[in-house]
């Protein structure tokens, strides 16, 4: 391991904002029977200046979209998670610095989620540029295993948003929606291209460190959004895989996060 990393892991320590529970604690009873973890239902009193609705952003990377809507939208709690280090030292050493009080970073692992929130305690959920997992439909962070544990934790009326240059992802999350009658509150396969815009003029003025690529490189950037409530277990959707990656063709070989 580089001396960079070893510095930046040594840092994170020192950042009250960010929070690097052990798994091996989350997982002493077993992977299908994670242990809560303290902060789950107190968020507000022990990670932030002020009790406020909570926003996640998973697989933030360096942050940098956490950070951008806080400082636009004092009035809610974001909390970046990812499960690497050394991409949320950057985001945590600017939410230190800037001693932004609504900012708190989580290092984990996305499906132990349910590990560190209680009902109700999630207002909102963003998805920025997730793996699109073309071959693993339970990887997705869309399908329906991983809805089943956003709705543990989401309040009534919860709104899940994916932003992504995956028309793979972009589909699947459509049929996802349509197979449990979940309310689409916006869609569009080109955020920039369409017109008229959103209403929404964060949607266009935040952006990602590969948005900005993408968007430099011609890709379009599809966006939708959804609220998940919904009685009983979501279904799986009749998707066609195969056609979709034919239409999106082969990944870039570089990582969203590297």
């Amino acid at each position: 391991m580089g001396h960079g990393k070893l510095r930046k892991f040594a840092e994170n320590e020192t950042f009250r904002c960010l929070l690097q529970p052990s798994a091996e604690e989350l997982l002493s009873d077993g992977y299908f029977s994670l242990k809560d973890h303290p902060v789950k239902g107190h968020w507000n009193e022990r990670m932030f200046d002020a009790a406020r609705p909570i926003v996640l952003e998973l697989g933030c990377g360096k942050g940098e979209y956490t950070i951008d809507l806080a400082r636009r939208n004092p009035e809610c709690n974001y909390i970046g998670v990812d499960i690497k280090g050394a991409r949320l030292w950057k985001g945590a050493k600017e939410a230190h610095e800037s001693a932004l009080g609504n900012v708190a970073f989580l290092r984990t692992r996305i499906e132990f989620i349910t590990a560190f929130f209680a009902p109700g305690e999630v207002s909102e959920i963003w998805l920025t540029f997730s793996d699109p997992q073309m071959k693993s439909e339970n990887s997705r962070l869309t399908s329906p295993l991983f809805l089943e544990r956003y709705r543990r934790m989401l309040a009534p009326g919860g709104l899940v948003r994916l932003k992504t240059d995956s028309r793979f992802l972009h589909e699947y999350t459509k049929a996802v929606a349509a197979a449990n009658g979940l309310q689409l509150t916006a869609c569009t396969d080109d955020l920039y291209g369409s017109e008229p815009r959103l209403p929404e003029p964060a949607l266009y003025e935040v952006q990602t460190y590969y948005e900005k690529m993408f968007l430099a490189m011609g890709l379009k950037i599809t966006y939708l959004s959804f609220i998940i409530d919904h009685d009983g277990p979501y279904a799986y959707p009749d998707f066609d895989a195969a056609y979709w990656r034919s239409v999106e063709g082969p990944r870039r070989t570089f990582s969203h996060q590297p």
